[in-house]
């Protein structure tokens, strides 16, 4: 595709979003960055701080579900191409209130791709739409639960088993109806479990990391044998931008880490690293290890192959796990303020104050 020159970008006041914005912010000052963001509980424009005030930076305050809000951004902003990451990402919350990830990441992607093949056939004939390109980035629990050999693939069948997988996977099923039968130039990325800075602390790591500075109970559901395969959000950014400029049209991508691991030794080994930072004698933290009823439909193991997009792209994961979760550790600790107003609802308050 031709090099674009205003890129919207959803979800991105969010964790990985955020983390992409200001990449493609900071990497590509030809760029024009629109971040669209209905600004959740999830979603903190505090994350994006150090680039705001950039004149490549623009940010909208939108629900993606709203349809007349979708295709007033466009209208205004017409953008060559998004990236979209918006969307309801948690499955506790997905099993609690299964309608709100129906319509953030089912109808929000719908009004996205409808506004997007409106707009771009506008400008172009149906087939010569080489200058655009509908990113949307989707997760390995689409293709449900792996038994303790193989790996996904991108030709794997789609098997979800919680309300959010489901969501995403119909969501991709739309992505790529709407490239079959409108010739939308999309492609779609499916990636293993992110950690890293600026992640909610109701995710695995940073809620460990939070309970552990607190000396509260580490919640872990059934006996924490659930394998998980991780990735460091920073690497996932970096592999966005290489599929986004260089990924072909049509085609899905996995991304993961070649990284398993199980759910409890992953928070035995937070529980080390911490009583070391924290000064605490050995064991201590592994004390706060508190197993409760497992969760509905939890899948037992995840693990992505992830040679297509290193071979036919290049992209390599940079950091090994101990090494990134050093890095998630020591900025936890140093952004207590941070973890604090999110955790407090601070920010939501703020943000209904600026916009209503």
């Amino acid at each position: 595709m031709e090099v674009a020159k205003k890129i919207l970008i959803t979800g991105g006041a969010g964790f990985i979003g955020s983390h992409v914005v200001r990449l493609f912010v900071n990497k590509y000052p030809q760029y024009q960055i629109f971040n669209l963001d209905k600004l959740t509980y999830a979603g903190n424009l505090e994350n994006l701080m150090d680039i705001e005030g950039q004149s490549n930076y623009h940010f909208i305050r939108a629900d993606i579900a709203d349809e007349q809000a979708v295709k007033q951004v466009f209208a205004e902003v017409q953008p060559d191409a998004v990236i979209h990451l918006a969307a309801e990402s948690h499955v506790d919350r997905s099993i609690k209130d299964p309608t709100a990830f129906i319509y953030t990441n089912i109808i929000g992607t719908v009004n996205l791709l409808n506004a997007a093949k409106d707009l771009w056939k506008a400008e172009h004939r149906p087939d010569d739409l080489d200058k655009h390109l509908f990113y949307h980035i989707s997760t390995d629990e689409v293709y449900g639960s792996l038994d303790n050999g193989g790996f996904f693939l991108e030709t794997t069948p789609y098997d979800p088993q919680s309300p959010y997988s489901a969501s995403k996977a119909s969501s991709d099923h739309f992505v790529r109806a709407w490239h079959n039968t409108y010739k939308l130039p999309v492609v779609i990325s499916n990636c293993s479990n992110n950690y890293g800075p600026y992640q909610f602390p109701e995710k695995l790591i940073p809620l460990c990391i939070h309970n552990i500075t607190h000396e509260k109970p580490l919640p872990i559901y059934g006996k924490g044998e659930n394998i998980r395969d991780w990735l460091y959000v920073v690497d996932h950014a970096r592999a966005i931008d290489v599929i986004y400029h260089q990924g072909k049209t049509g085609e899905t991508y996995n991304i993961g880490g070649f990284n398993e691991w199980k759910n409890i030794d992953i928070v035995r080994l937070l529980c080390q690293i911490m009583d070391k930072k924290l000064n605490r004698a050995a064991g201590e933290s592994e004390k706060l290890i508190t197993f409760v009823k497992d969760r509905a439909g939890h899948d037992l193991r995840y693990a992505i192959d992830a040679n297509k997009v290193m071979h036919e792209l290049g992209w390599q994961p940079s950091l090994q796990f101990e090494e990134g979760l050093e890095k998630t550790i020591d900025w936890y600790l140093s952004n207590e303020v941070w973890l604090n107003n999110v955790t407090s609802g601070n920010y939501q308050k703020y943000y209904e104050e600026q916009y209503g």
